[in-house]
C-alpha cells in the first residue's frame, strides 16, 4: 500500500480501522490505518487504505490536556460496540502549523476508536468548552515569558 508518510508498507487486513460513516469532510473514506509518525513520537498517523494522500495526524489528547474528557452517547457506544472502556482509544486531529509550535488540536471532535473490533468514528462534541484549534504549547510570546526573559538579560 502506498502512504502518505511512510512511502510503500505492507499492510494486513486485521490492522485496518473502518469508520462506517466516513470521516467528517470525506464521507467516502472509511478504511485507515493508524502507522506512527516517527519510531519515537507521541504522534500517529491515521492513513487512508484507499487514497494514499489522505493521512491525518493524531495525537493522545490526554498527553497534552490533563483534564480532557469525553462522554460518549450511548449510540456512539453501540454503533462501536464498545463493551468494555479499555477497548477505547481516543485521538484528536492535528491542524500542524509552521513553526510547529503553532500547531493545534481538534478538541471538538476527537476520533474514538475500538480498538478490538476496529471500528470508529469521529465524534463531534456539540455544546463542548473545547475548540478545534487548542494549541498544544504554549505560545512563547506571553507577557509573562517577556517579563523573565528581560529580568535575566539585565
Amino acid at each position: 500500500m502506498q502512504t502518505k508518510y511512510h512511502g510503500t508498507i505492507e499492510l494486513e487486513e486485521k490492522s485496518m480501522i473502518t469508520f462506517e460513516e466516513g470521516i467528517p469532510g470525506f464521507p467516502d473514506a472509511k478504511s485507515f490505518v493508524l502507522l506512527p509518525l516517527q519510531q519515537d513520537a507521541a504522534f500517529t498517523v491515521l492513513q487512508s487504505t484507499e487514497e494514499p494522500t489522505l493521512a491525518f495526524i493524531l495525537v493522545n489528547p490526554f498527553e497534552f490536556k490533563p483534564d480532557y474528557e469525553v462522554n460518549l452517547p450511548d449510540k456512539v457506544v453501540g454503533k462501536l460496540a464498545i463493551t468494555e472502556p479499555d477497548e477505547v482509544a481516543i485521538f484528536t486531529i492535528l491542524t500542524v502549523q509552521s513553526p510547529f509550535e503553532n500547531t493545534t488540536a481538534n478538541l471538538q471532535a476527537p476520533v474514538v476508536i475500538n480498538i478490538e473490533k476496529q471500528q470508529a468514528k469521529q465524534l463531534i462534541l456539540t455544546d463542548s468548552p473545547y475548540t478545534p484549534k487548542h494549541h498544544l504549547f504554549k505560545q512563547r510570546n506571553s507577557p509573562n515569558r517577556r517579563e523573565s526573559n528581560a529580568r535575566s538579560t539585565t
